[in-house]
């Protein structure tokens, strides 16, 4: 079976799938102004703790389960339940991750498609095709319509060619760059006037926002979210593990990866918007916290891009270039989580699953496109904010509570022959038992 479904050829690359997985566009745009909202060094500290201590259990979950069954969630589920009720929810449960997955796909390919026009926009200036900038940069259910399904085309065509072939060697390939142009845009930031007062918000703590319960629940929610949690994903990377790996190493350096490359994020993203502010672009709402989400990307950051001159068109192609490897690397792992649910229960083709699966997002998404101020809104809070952490909660659950421990334990053993006598054995029970459901749970009330 394992052949068949195909593993990741080495630690390398699934680190690069899983990392990528986690790295997408809420990254970039939501952590850093949600630091600097929140007591910057302050909130930064409070999510690294939090980050490690609950967020990282929950997703060494994920991973054992799916390297234990070697199949996709409902499957996987199924495989550790002991009776008809447990067995009965593992099928809710795996059911909705994939739907809810593939909704959150749904609305993710749409902004996808948003960074697509955008890169495109700074050399349709380039060579001097205003009008089609101009088009470009117009929000309009055309436009939105042709770059979702350019998007979902490019997603569809990654996932037709298997685990090695194209998630593997497409992460393997995009994250490095993503890394490699993260790390150049920050430093030509930073020499930008007004860079300084963006660190200064982002790494200088204010400890009275510690009082603030508001701050751990943020920081705690961003923390999972960072992980790509709950939905899967995860579950379905760890299904393509070798079952020589040591689990609790791998999982560490994802966790590792994934944050170290949230925080550095936070580097570009704030000093540029300090420097925006520095030529007289507006960074803050009518609330007076800092401008977040997509309204950032496509219209701070490109004003601030047009007021920098010939070097702008050059920093807007590496920003949108950025934003578009973020959100590939993103939209293939969610969706393989359907996509291995067809192949596996279906007995379907890969390539006719991904086409077949990717078609009906892609429709979903059209439907969103054109009714997109009823609609939008409504599937984000719904997929991220509610379904999102019940899954999360029920994850917890499963390998907790259900599982049998001593399975738990044999699991973890390939790969790690001295895990039970480990710091990890002896720590991560405890926590995926008790307080990892119990703050998925707080995070949910919030």
């Amino acid at each position: 079976m394992t052949a068949s479904r195909g593993e990741f050829s080495s630690r390398f690359g699934f680190l690069m799938a899983a990392s990528g997985s986690a790295v997408g566009l809420g990254n970039i745009w939501g952590f850093p102004t949600n630091a600097a909202s929140n007591g910057g060094a302050a909130f930064l500290f409070t999510y690294l703790v939090l980050a490690f201590a609950l967020a990282y259990p929950a997703l060494m979950a994920e991973l054992i389960i799916g390297r234990h069954a070697k199949s996709n969630s409902i499957k996987a589920l199924q495989s550790i339940s002991r009776g008809p009720k447990t067995r009965a929810l593992a099928v809710a449960v795996g059911a909705l991750g994939i739907v809810t997955v593939s909704f959150i796909l749904s609305f993710y390919a749409i902004v996808s498609g948003w960074m697509m026009a955008f890169f495109l926009d700074p050399l349709a200036r380039l060579f001097g095709a205003s009008e089609l900038a101009s088009w470009l940069t117009r929000d309009t259910s055309w436009r939105n319509a042709i770059f979702m399904a350019l998007f979902m085309a490019l997603t569809i065509h990654i996932i037709r060619a298997g685990v090695k072939n194209g998630i593997e060697r497409w992460a393997s390939r995009l994250m490095p760059m993503l890394i490699l142009i993260l790390l150049l845009l920050i430093f030509y930031v930073l020499t930008l006037p007004g860079a300084m007062d963006g660190v200064h918000a982002y790494l200088v703590p204010d400890f009275s926002q510690l009082a603030n319960p508001s701050l751990v629940v943020d920081a705690m929610g961003q923390a999972f979210f960072s992980l790509s949690l709950g939905v899967g994903t995860m579950l379905i990377y760890g299904s393509y593990i070798s079952k020589g790996e040591n689990l609790p190493v791998t999982g560490s350096l994802v966790a590792l990866l994934d944050i170290g490359i949230a925080v550095i994020a936070g580097m570009l993203i704030l000093p540029a918007m300090y420097v925006a502010l520095a030529n007289g672009v507006e960074i803050f709402n009518a609330d007076g916290g800092l401008v977040a989400g997509p309204a950032l990307i496509v219209s701070v950051l490109p004003e601030l891009f047009g007021d920098m001159g010939a070097a702008g068109v050059f920093v807007a192609l590496a920003f949108f270039l950025l934003m578009t490897i973020a959100s590939l690397t993103s939209s293939i792992s969610m969706l393989e989580v359907p996509v291995a649910y067809a192949v596996e229960s279906g007995n379907m083709s890969r390539g006719r699953a991904a086409l077949l699966i990717g078609a009906i997002v892609t429709c979903v998404s059209l439907v969103i496109v054109l009714n997109f101020d009823p609609l939008f809104d409504f599937v984000v809070t719904y997929a991220t904010e509610v379904s999102q952490p019940l899954l999360g909660f029920f994850f917890c659950i499963f390998v907790a509570w259900i599982w049998r421990r001593d399975a738990v334990l044999k699991e973890i053993s390939q790969g790690c022959p001295n895990a039970e006598s480990g710091l990890f054995w002896k720590i991560w029970p405890l926590y995926v038992k008790f307080i990892c459901p119990m703050a998925i749970l707080l995070v949910f009330l919030q």
